[in-house]
């Protein structure tokens, strides 16, 4: 799969061209219905061409926009590892696409700017983590969601020890050897005793600090949470490495080679649930002492420019609610809407993409787990400042 962080979203939130053009599909990993992806992909292009046709452009104009996205109809590899949804952005300066854990609506969207209201469970604080398997065999990383979960390609990372270290040296120091299948693959240095050890333990660090470096490129500007899961002895040495923050304390400890994409999120998301539930009551408990400071606030018309302004540290908002209506930046002004009129959004996903834009945390809960400033209101809101 492909790997969709913060500062991409942003990018894909900031970006503003006629015509913007934005494609979601579901998509199959296995079986039969992999060969029906590309048929699919291939309507939801012609329709998208038709839909540019409709809005002024020549067929010629609109079959050169496309002609990135038509070339992965031949890609047998790209289709041949897919995730569970399929997201690509098109306009006259940008080509992107995502292959996701999640399962997207088929959709096509033609405006100004893109449409990225399908990704946002992806950005939920309870919507997603990383799983890191370490072996000295083999490097895994998965991108996960409540209940699903998907490898992230690892293109720039090293696939083992003897990738990051190059064979020569390896040789020089260290010795493969097989050990029983609970603890994989360990080493055995030349020599005996403590030097051993500390010839063993410098390669594996340096081993994990190249991975670290290939994970601060990829996960530059993320605040999900990461679980290791590696034998109990590497565990501490890759912390030793790590420069991600967010980096869970438990971890899953024993060889994670056998073990499956599936079997791994299954273990990650035990540790997870109950830490995504206390960040939830936190942020909760935090609004209802924070309410009448200035500092928390459940109105719409405060929180649409604050969103903007990027002063939201964290964001309730209502699953399957919209309010509808429009809001100027320039001059901050909000018209809400009882019926969506023509030209109007969501406004409680303009400020939960807002929020997610500027960093902020967004909980996208029940609306009756909003937490209640007194409105009634299907968001809510804290103010950094």
């Amino acid at each position: 799969m492909d790997l969709l962080n913060r500062a991409e979203l942003r990018e894909l939130i900031d970006e503003r061209d006629v015509p913007s053009i934005s494609l979601y599909l579901p998509t199959h990993r296995t079986g039969v219905e992999t060969k029906q992806d590309p048929i699919r992909f291939k309507n939801v292009l012609r329709q998208a061409g038709e839909r540019l046709v409709d809005s002024g452009l020549r067929s010629s104009e609109a079959e050169e926009l496309l002609a990135p996205a038509h070339s992965l109809l031949d890609d047998d590899d790209f289709w041949q590892h897919q995730g569970d949804g399929l997201a690509v952005f098109i306009s006259t300066e940008t080509f992107r696409h995502y292959r996701l854990p999640y399962e997207f609506n088929e959709l096509v969207v033609l405006t100004d700017r893109f449409h990225i209201k399908p990704l946002l469970s992806l950005f939920t604080v309870d919507g997603r983590f990383y799983v890191l398997a370490l072996s000295q065999n083999e490097v895994r990383l998965l991108q996960g969601t409540h209940h699903r979960v998907g490898p992230v390609n690892l293109d720039s990372l090293p696939k083992s020890l003897r990738d990051a270290l190059g064979a020569e040296e390896r040789e020089k120091q260290l010795q493969f050897h097989t050990a029983n299948r609970a603890g994989g693959a360990i080493f055995h240095g030349h020599g005996g005793g403590g030097a051993d050890e500390s010839v063993h333990k410098k390669a594996l660090l340096r081993y994990f600090k190249v991975i670290d470096n290939g994970l601060q490129e990829l996960l530059a500007d993320e605040s999900a949470p990461l679980v290791l899961a590696g034998v109990d002895y590497l565990l501490p040495i890759y912390r030793e490495a790590n420069s991600y923050a967010k980096v869970m304390e438990e971890g899953i400890v024993g060889n994670p080679e056998p073990l499956s994409d599936q079997e791994l999120h299954d273990r990650a998301w035990s540790i997870l649930e109950p830490h995504f539930a206390r960040k939830l009551e936190r942020a909760a408990a935090q609004f209802h002492e924070l309410l009448g400071t200035g500092r928390a606030t459940d109105e719409l018309d405060a929180i649409v420019p604050a969103a903007h302004n990027g002063r939201i540290a964290s964001l309730f908002v209502a699953v399957g609610v919209q309010r509808w209506g429009t809001y100027d930046p320039s001059g901050q002004d909000l018209m809400v809407h009882d019926e969506p009129e023509p030209g109007d959004q969501d406004l409680l996903d303009l400020a939960a993409v807002q929020t997610l834009a500027h960093g902020g945390d967004v909980f996208a809960v029940k609306p009756d787990e909003i937490p209640d400033g007194g409105s009634g209101g299907s968001l809510a809101a804290i103010f950094r400042y």
